[in-house]
């Protein structure tokens, strides 16, 4: 299974850390949010990584190289200014996903979820990893019943950031700039969306502060 990581947004809550470094890089624990990402995928043996950059993309490029170093494979999606979102980065990097279903993570997020359970995983459309509502999003974002992730419950569980998509997802998709969102609540009606809730530990890494609390957390 080949892994995207999203790496393109400007990170405008996190300035001014982002204002001349990109929100991957930022470290915490002596190792960038990336690097972290990256080791979660490689200890799952997957080491073939898509990551899309825009904003001082170069940077990332720069440090990261074709990952040898770290032990993957690494190829890049760049992107015009201002990004393409969620869902027109992904549609984007298709050609170099591939056929098959593929893994998409968000570089800003730190988390011990093992990506190991993820690789058998054959959804129709999509399947989301979902966590417990951070007090920063206690709206939550979606239902999930039985496995499957649907438009109305009780609670709703947030997005971890992390979920295997399969490549006709966005097949009716024109390449340029729009958010996956819509897309996912089209297939939720459809029933092509599957989930699961992860209850270890997930850390949105969104603002300066958050950053130190997780800094802390990891000390």
């Amino acid at each position: 299974m080949k892994a995207m990581i999203l790496a393109a947004g400007r990170g405008e809550r996190m300035r001014p850390l982002t204002d001349d470094l990109p929100k991957p890089l930022l470290s915490v624990a002596g190792k960038t949010l990336i690097e972290h990402q990256i080791a979660g995928l490689q200890s799952a043996g997957i080491d073939e990584l898509v990551i899309n950059h825009a904003w001082l993309g170069d940077r990332i490029v720069a440090h990261l190289g074709d990952g040898s170093r770290l032990g993957v494979s690494i190829q890049y999606s760049a992107e015009p200014p201002g990004a393409l979102e969620t869902g027109g980065g992904i549609r984007q990097a298709l050609y170099l996903l591939g056929n098959d279903p593929f893994l998409v993570l968000n570089a800003d997020v730190w988390t011990d979820f093992d990506y190991t359970g993820l690789l058998s995983c054959q959804p129709a459309g999509a399947h989301l990893v979902l966590v417990d509502n951070p007090l920063q999003h206690a709206q939550g974002d979606f239902f999930l019943s039985h496995g499957q992730v649907v438009s109305d419950g009780n609670e709703k569980l947030t997005y971890s950031g992390i979920g295997v998509y399969h490549p006709r997802f966005f097949s009716a998709c024109d390449e340029g700039r729009f958010p996956l969102a819509p897309l996912l609540h089209v297939a939720i009606e459809r029933g092509e969306v599957s989930g699961q809730c992860y209850s270890g530990r997930w850390f949105d890494v969104g603002t300066p502060q958050r950053l130190e609390q997780l800094e802390q957390l990891l000390a």
